[in-house]
């Protein structure tokens, strides 16, 4: 090689290679954020049902945050072992999304008075098992029911 021979060509198999893992790095972060955006409420949803399940309304209460309006006695009356959607043995979340125009997470569960969560194929236990919206609000993780409309 002398000063006059032109530098030697880098291959271009090196140029390809650094696009594959720069596109690979990108889709694992897609990926990732998609499986994480809503962990938060995810967790909080997750505590809240896991006191239900344990029987605790009172930390049930409390990791609702309640406005002034909805009384413990209200939330027995939804929540408690003869409320409105009853005792809840077992749950699992379904899905969570953001409703456009809301600053709120829209989590939906699975709620089974029975304890393992019924199988599908089991009818007759399967048969009361509801699915239930709660809205958790992004900034301070509080929950609600979602307005009816929207």
């Amino acid at each position: 090689m002398s000063l006059i021979d032109p530098p030697a060509d880098k291959p271009d198999r090196s140029r390809a290679m650094a696009f594959t893992v720069a596109a690979l790095v990108l889709v694992a972060i897609v990926a990732l954020w998609f499986t994480f955006r809503y962990y938060p409420e995810k967790r909080v949803v997750e505590h809240f049902f896991d006191a239900l399940v344990a029987g605790d309304t009172a930390t049930a209460y409390q990791l609702w945050k309640p406005g002034p309006s909805y009384t413990m006695k209200d939330f027995l009356a939804d929540w408690g072992p003869q409320g409105y959607y009853g005792s809840v043995k077992s749950y699992k979340i379904i899905h969570a999304k953001a409703p456009g125009g809301s600053n709120a997470i829209s989590v939906s569960v699975e709620i089974s008075p029975y304890s393992p969560m019924p199988d599908i194929s089991d009818v007759e236990k399967s048969r009361k098992t509801r699915v239930v919206e709660i809205w958790v609000l992004a900034a301070d993780k509080s929950f609600s029911f979602p307005v009816p409309g929207s």
